[in-house]
């Protein structure tokens, strides 16, 4: 990734970096709604999200994504059209859309040609009108697509953008690579449903989040196929995968559809592993209430990268994950599975938040392998107890990372034994009852760490900021309840 900025994206940077700490924590900024007499203004070049400044935009609120893709082959551009229908909240003189890379050949807003900068990972669009506060708009972009894009991380994502496979490719757009993929406001408090329509060779699948709703053979034999994604998602859950794919469908509780994508050649590998997803879904339906979408199912991603994903209702698990031991395997599984319902359906408003979302996953992944052959679970925890004090050095507290440790430790085990103290604390009983009314309250929203505190106050009858403060945001780690005996290691500078 590049480092060079222009003055302008300098000052743009620092602006946007500038933003208070404590209106980081409660979700992105939003500007004062100015009243409709108000002369246009631009748009908020970012959210001033503490991780990424400049990632999302303001000004406007997308309704729904339009992806045109006219796939081709393996790592070779082909023509795309991303179309946005938004609307504005300010009279907008211009606004930014996110996006990086891909060859820019047009831009329309309303029908009508608008002036398009490319700053950095900006698309900086001016329209030929001023936009007036709170009426609808489309914007249209046309640019030639690289599914050669990726962008590395030294953390838990690696790779991320555009991941090839031998026949096609699959997305892995988190944290921020939505933009390599389509423009769009990408950040994760920022929503909305898509709809893909992909043009592949015959013999070759398309899938994406949500519901196939067309497949069309066209004259030149070529097949467009149109998905709509039937609930708003993050950009960084979208996930839009290309080859030779057998469809296998199968049913899971309460008659929930479920569909896996497999490579042709390893349906049969990874049966075994990938028949369990049904029983996994009510052993999580147990403890944290109905599965939130319309549909489930895993993606088996044929490439070397050992990362999985938890994009929206097809979670993408690495063929290397379902040809291992089992053990193994479903602790993956389980994990991308519950991010289903914390992560994907309940959001998180800024990055800052990700514990939420990782930590939940981590906690119940760990709890079902417990039961299912795994390591016990206290013993995981009492570990990274034992580890807490150097992680919140090297890496920060689970709810205070920086961008470069945004994906490490800390926001997997790490934050996962806060969840383990909470529930040593209030007992299991009513921990239960925080984990359903959390994921029922906040269902198809956004939420934030202190909505989490603020919610678990509330159904255990007793103020818990005080408790869960230091375990989120101190320099050091508390004690944990009902476990005297356990230390925390020096800290190894």
């Amino acid at each position: 990734m590049s480092t060079f900025r222009t003055p302008r994206r300098r000052a743009r940077l620092a602006l946007a970096a500038s933003i208070t700490v404590a209106a980081a924590l409660t979700g992105p900024v939003s500007q004062a709604a100015p009243s409709p007499s108000s002369a246009p203004s631009p748009g908020a070049a970012g959210l001033g999200d503490p991780m990424f400044p400049l990632d999302g935009n303001g000004g406007y609120k997308v309704s729904r994504y339009l992806l045109d893709f006219d796939w081709q082959a393996p790592k070779t551009p082909f023509e795309a059209a991303t179309t946005i229908k938004a609307t504005a909240t300010q009279a907008l003189s211009r606004f930014d859309l996110d996006f990086a890379g891909n060859t820019l050949h047009t831009v329309t807003v309303n029908g009508k040609a608008a002036t398009a900068v490319r700053d950095g990972d900006e698309l900086v669009i001016t329209p030929a009108k001023p936009l007036a506060q709170g009426k609808a708009f489309t914007v249209q972009v046309t640019y030639t697509a690289d599914p050669t894009q990726i962008r590395h991380r030294d953390d838990a994502i690696e790779d991320y953008g555009w991941i090839p496979t031998p026949d096609g490719t699959v997305l892995y757009p988190q944290p921020n690579g939505a933009k390599m993929i389509f423009p769009s406001n990408d950040h994760p408090s920022q929503r909305a449903p898509i709809t893909f329509r992909i043009t592949t060779p015959q013999g070759l699948t398309a899938v994406a989040n949500g519901k196939l709703t067309d497949r069309t053979q066209q004259a030149d034999g070529r097949v467009r196929w149109t998905y709509d994604s039937e609930q708003p998602l993050a950009t960084q859950l979208a996930q839009l995968a290309i080859g030779r794919f057998t469809l296998v469908d199968s049913t899971g509780p309460h008659g929930l559809p479920i569909r896996d994508v497999v490579p042709d050649d390893l349906v049969a590998p990874t049966e075994q592993y990938r028949k369990l997803t049904a029983d996994h879904i009510a052993w999580l339906e147990e403890r944290l209430g109905p599965y939130p979408f319309n549909r489930y199912g895993v993606l088996v991603g044929d490439t070397d990268l050992g990362v999985a994903l938890e994009t929206n209702t097809l979670s993408l698990i690495p063929k290397a994950d379902l040809l291992g031991d089992q053990v193994s395997a479903e602790r993956n599984l389980v994990h991308e599975l519950t991010h289903q319902w914390t992560g994907d359906s309940v959001g998180i408003k800024t990055w800052s938040d990700l514990w939420l979302s990782e930590g939940h996953a981590r906690f119940y992944e760990r709890l079902y392998s417990e039961a299912h052959g795994g390591v016990v679970f206290e013993d995981t925890m009492k570990t990274a107890y034992a580890n807490h004090d150097q992680w919140r050095h090297d890496y920060g507290a689970p709810a205070e990372p920086t961008e470069p440790n945004l994906f490490k430790r800390m926001r997997y085990d790490g934050s996962a034994l806060v969840l383990y103290a909470l529930r040593e604390k209030v007992g299991q009983e009513t921990f239960g009852k925080i984990e359903r009314a959390w994921v029922t309250k906040y269902r198809g929203k956004t939420a934030s760490t202190q909505d989490y505190i603020d919610l678990a106050s509330k159904v255990a009858g007793e103020d818990l900021d005080g408790f869960l403060h230091p375990w989120l945001y101190g320099a050091k780690t508390p004690p944990m309840p009902n476990h005297p005996d356990w230390v925390v290691n020096p800290v190894q500078s």
